[in-house]
């Protein structure tokens, strides 16, 4: 495989939750495993190949093969629920089917942009996430800080992401509310509006990434709440850190957690909170993919791109 020249949008890296995450560490693994060169940029000039990790750099007219990454596809499955984000996205829609390759976290969102968006199977490749290199489980000494830092309990339940505004699909508010014996720890960017969530909640905000592997090390369990996600990265990141995850069974989590948490239908909350109490240690290993796996295959899919000829052409 000849070596490229790649620009990649690394604006998305500045943005707090997943998407920032996804796009940091894709970064830093394509350099790591180095088969071509990578350029910080959205506009593409000179270049073989234009990545944009996120929605919000995808080009209407790309001097180059144009790669996507498509991290799920709620504002289109959601319409009633994402007005304002839906208009936000709709011309971001149409540069993403004008992409030569569009990369997605699951078959589950794969199956969405072939249904929804009436992308060819063939240009959408399948690239899991990873874990951080930095999220791994700590010692009972820097747990002990970061409970002494953010004043958490010796016993608690945690949920991790943003909170800058109320995504329906999280259920922050039923999550809050629900009934429980140990209290819930909330880790991530908050709003006013997070603050006056009723219930036995206790709000970090947003922390640095060793105080969070602390906090996941600590926890009892983590709770996930949600009902649709397109892969779901604090999961992932709870077990790398050795502490048990329980779930809603939706789609993209049982793709990527299998056997690795405990499932519960996703309109059960109650439920969801009782088996989060009842979690075990040891927790299951993570799944074993990496992010110098997911480089590699993304310089692959970036040599494919550059091979071909003008954009994708949706099917009608």
């Amino acid at each position: 495989m000849r070596r490229l020249r790649v620009a990649y949008d690394s604006r998305a890296a500045t943005e707090k939750r997943g998407i920032g995450r996804y796009a940091s560490c894709l970064l830093a693994a394509l350099r790591e495993v180095d088969l071509g060169e990578v350029l910080e940029s959205h506009r593409p000039r000179r270049v073989d190949v234009y990545h944009t990790p996120w929605i919000d750099g995808a080009l209407l007219r790309c001097p180059c093969p144009m790669v996507v990454t498509l991290h799920d596809l709620v504002p289109l499955k959601r319409r009633g629920e994402y007005l304002r984000t839906g208009m936000r996205f709709r011309l971001r829609y149409l540069a993403v089917q004008r992409a030569v390759r569009i990369i997605v976290p699951t078959a589950s969102v794969a199956g969405d942009a072939e249904e929804l968006m009436r992308i060819d199977p063939k240009q959408i490749a399948i690239v899991p996430e990873a874990a951080a290199e930095i999220l791994h489980p700590r010692c009972a000494a820097e747990v002990a800080q970061a409970r002494q830092r953010y004043a958490l309990p010796e016993r608690y339940l945690l949920w991790v992401g943003g909170l800058e505004h109320p995504d329906p699909r999280k259920r922050v508010v039923a999550l809050a509310r629900a009934p429980r014996q140990l209290p819930l720890v909330m880790v991530g960017p908050t709003a006013r509006w997070a603050h006056e969530l009723d219930g036995d909640v206790l709000l970090t905000g947003e922390v640095p990434d060793d105080d969070l592997a602390a906090i996941y090390t600590g926890a009892h369990a983590l709770i996930s709440a949600s009902d649709d996600e397109g892969f779901g990265l604090p999961p992932v990141e709870a077990l790398a850190c050795g502490t048990p995850v329980v779930a809603c069974d939706v789609p993209a989590v049982r793709e990527v957690l299998g056997e690795c948490a405990t499932l519960v239908p996703a309109d059960d909350i109650d439920a969801l909170l009782a088996a989060g109490e009842a979690a075990r240690r040891p927790a299951p290993p993570p799944p074993q993919w990496t992010w110098q796996d997911a480089a590699r295959r993304t310089w692959e899919i970036y040599a494919d791109a550059a091979e071909r000829r003008g954009p994708a052409v949706p099917r009608a």
